[in-house]
């Protein structure tokens, strides 16, 4: 647990939400950053029984409601975490941060707010795209808070991704890289070590817990050489499964439905 992980979140606020036909017993926590102040916030849905969380991180574009209000990334994910159990937590998390090191510490915050409030002990990170990037960049920092990944069509290595992404001068690819390089302060050659820090491929064998990654082979929003670099870097280990979708495109991961969410709740005991 890092420095700010000690301190907290500042300033929490708990309020009753519903989104359409949510479960009940979902609330919105708003809190204040112990790194600088700035306000933010996640959905909470505490278990019923039990101290083990799902953590699920929204996408590009998207918000901390993601889980709630996107009907495929419900249906994928919302029963089975409800049917085994699971408290789940969907924090917002600067927006589009892709787990920049301000968003690493109020993760870190805000999982020992949940283990301080709710008696939370294992964190399972489930999700996709910016998600699945940022759960993989997350789980290589800090280990020791994550018991399991699931990360659908992922960038593995951000500096090489935002490269890839600079040669667009448009679309959503622009979009990403102008996110990027404002989360991180700059761009890979302006920050360098700051980005070899938040690789996931740098970081591969830190993740020892369960991790499964998939992606399509036709992803036009993140390649899938991203995610099979990563795949070689962790071919020798026995905790860690990778699904490739032929012709899948970045979306397919979630539709395709190919059993990688049961197998890191499965694995993870």
């Amino acid at each position: 647990m890092g420095l700010y992980g000690r301190l907290g979140l500042q300033d929490t606020c708990v309020t009753e939400v519903r989104y359409g036909d949510s479960p009940p017993g979902l609330h919105r926590l708003d809190y204040s950053s112990p790194v600088d102040g700035a306000r933010d916030w996640a959905l909470v849905l505490p278990p019923k029984a039990g101290n083990t969380w799902a953590v699920m991180i929204h996408g590009h574009g998207s918000d901390g409601s993601q889980l709630y209000t996107r009907q495929d990334v419900r249906e994928l994910f919302l029963p089975e975490f409800l049917g085994r159990g699971l408290g789940v937590v969907t924090p917002n998390l600067r927006g589009n941060s892709w787990m920049c090191p301000a968003s690493v510490d109020d993760l870190t915050a805000l999982l020992c707010y949940l283990s301080e409030e709710h008696q939370a002990r294992k964190f399972i990170l489930a999700s996709g795209s910016m998600g699945g990037t940022s759960n993989l960049i997350y789980a290589a920092l800090h280990p020791e808070m994550v018991s399991g990944v699931v990360a659908l069509c992922p960038a593995t290595d951000l500096a090489s991704y935002c490269d890839w992404c600079r040669a667009y001068q448009s679309g959503v690819w622009r979009e990403i890289y102008d996110a990027i390089v404002l989360a991180y302060g700059g761009s890979p050659a302006d920050v360098p070590d700051v980005y070899a820090a938040h690789s996931a491929l740098n970081g591969a064998d830190r993740l020892k817990m369960p991790v499964a990654v998939v992606h399509g082979t036709a992803d036009e929003i993140i390649p899938v050489s991203q995610s099979r670099r990563f795949a070689g870097a962790k071919a020798n280990s026995s905790s860690f499964l990778y699904i490739e979708i032929p012709d899948g495109d970045h979306d397919s991961p979630i539709s395709r439905r190919v059993g990688a969410v049961e197998w890191v709740l499965d694995a993870a005991g």
